[in-house]
């Protein structure tokens, strides 16, 4: 039974995804947002190399820790990669969907020329190396404060967050990133709530909520908080236009999706998942 409604829920979300873009409108031909909100601009940002740059500082120091002796996590890649790549092939797909659509956009003066599926090879790496960096967090966290802190407030925050980005996806169902974001992680926040028992789960959101600090920065740098131009680029009206010094808030939230099915899948590869009864 585990196993089943494991794929029925990995199933889902493509479908769901699917469902949901099919009800939005058409998308208008406003350009895409290039001004943003500055922190401080940094002039050795202003290069193609940025976006790939930022890849090496996100992967490579985790890289080199994965070898501590305590913590181990070399010894997860087998199943740590196998779940970044179930997770973000439907990622992929949304992102070249939005892509095409103008939802977003990547400039072409931050990244390397060459695309795959119409997105650049960054954003393609951005599916692996943020959540491999992600997840060493969540198990150090795990090893060093064992600890479940937030365990307590797992109702509040599955049924109680989860429920407000469900109805903050319908209020906003004209804006299609906030909508399919909303929905989708609220969705499988409750879902995840109502079939699995908190083997985890609360771990999860601690360790997400310490990965704001990097986030704000990387995405931070991604959204031209720091450089001249942003590398990736918003539609104006499909979004909140709600920002975190230049980081719209639906990115925090499409971060939450991503990382927690990134979670979800490595645990259930590792027979942590618990399925309630």
């Amino acid at each position: 039974m585990n196993n089943l409604i494991i794929k029925r829920l990995f199933i889902l979300l493509p479908i769901l995804l699917v469902v949901i873009i099919w009800g939005i409108d058409t998308i208008s031909e406003t350009p895409l947002i290039l001004e943003v909100p500055i922190v401080t601009k940094v002039d050795i940002f202003e290069t193609r190399w940025l976006y790939l740059c930022l890849h090496i500082f996100s992967f490579l120091p985790v890289f080199l820790l994965s070898f501590d002796k305590r913590v181990h996590y070399y010894t997860s890649w087998k199943k740590l990669f196998s779940a970044i790549v179930l997770v973000g092939i439907p990622f992929i797909l949304w992102d070249m969907i939005f892509t095409e659509w103008k939802v977003w956009g990547f400039n072409r003066a931050y990244h390397q020329e060459f695309t795959i599926l119409g997105l650049p090879i960054e954003e393609i790496l951005f599916f692996i190396t943020i959540p491999f960096s992600s997840i060493f967090i969540y198990q150090c966290l795990a090893y060093y404060f064992p600890r479940d802190i937030l365990k307590p407030a797992d109702k509040l925050i599955s049924l109680g967050f989860g429920g407000l980005l469900i109805l903050m996806g319908l209020l906003y169902w004209n804006k299609i990133y906030t909508s399919t974001t909303f929905l989708l992680t609220g969705g499988f926040m409750v879902v995840h709530y109502l079939y699995f028992q908190n083997t985890y789960r609360t771990r999860f959101y601690l360790s997400y909520l310490i990965t704001w600090i990097p986030f704000l920065i990387v995405d931070g740098i991604l959204t031209g908080g720091y450089s001249q131009q942003p590398v990736v680029i918003y539609h104006p009206e499909e979004f909140l236009n709600l920002r975190i010094t230049s980081v719209p808030f639906e990115d925090s939230i499409y971060g939450l999706l991503l990382l927690m099915l990134n979670i979800s899948l490595y645990t259930h590869f590792e027979g942590e998942n618990k399925v309630r009864y």
